[in-house]
């Protein structure tokens, strides 16, 4: 029988950094969000892993780009309110199907398994990394803007990353 996990999201997160006009990088994050996972046993190799973003909680540290982001140049909140993402296997790498902006597509993240281990309260907590690089066309992300030096405002590869805790239920 699987053993089921809920995320501890006062102990996760998930970032993201995008090159802005070719020459430096913007970091943002998502602030809410929710993942389960179902796995046999604490070496977590078939895991089943379900996680849902809540996109309107976009935060780059800017409102005027978070408004921006939430627009239907980007995220188009109001349409698609939620990221998606499912997968049925976990090992030292993640793949799975991401939905994002109406679009579903496979995707593959490398992931850490940090341990398991018991906190102050009796609660067996399990921790994971991941990292990866999706491109945002392919998910219909499509705005941006020429630059009069050549090259765009907003590269197209984003880098991914997450840091993750799950409570034993």
């Amino acid at each position: 029988m699987a053993n089921k996990w809920n995320l501890d999201p006062s102990h996760s997160e998930i970032t993201f950094k995008v090159r802005h006009m070719m020459i430096s990088n913007v970091k943002g994050s998502f602030n809410t969000f929710t993942a389960e996972m179902e796995a046999e046993d604490d070496t977590f190799k078939n895991a089943k892993v379900k996680a849902t973003i809540q996109t309107d909680s976009i935060s780059t540290n800017s409102a005027d780009r978070d408004k921006h982001l939430k627009s239907e140049d980007f995220f188009n909140v109001e349409a698609n309110p939620q990221i998606t993402f499912e997968t049925d296997s976990l090992n030292n790498e993640i793949t799975g199907n991401l939905t994002m902006n109406g679009v579903t597509k496979p995707v593959q993240l490398d992931v850490e398994f940090g341990g398991i281990n018991v906190d102050p309260y009796g609660q067996t907590k399990a921790g994971f990394s991941f990292e990866g690089k999706i491109k945002r066309s392919d998910f219909g992300l499509n705005w941006n803007a020429a630059l009069e030096t050549g090259g765009v405002m907003v590269s197209d590869e984003v880098k991914i990353a997450g840091e993750l805790q799950f409570v034993k239920a």
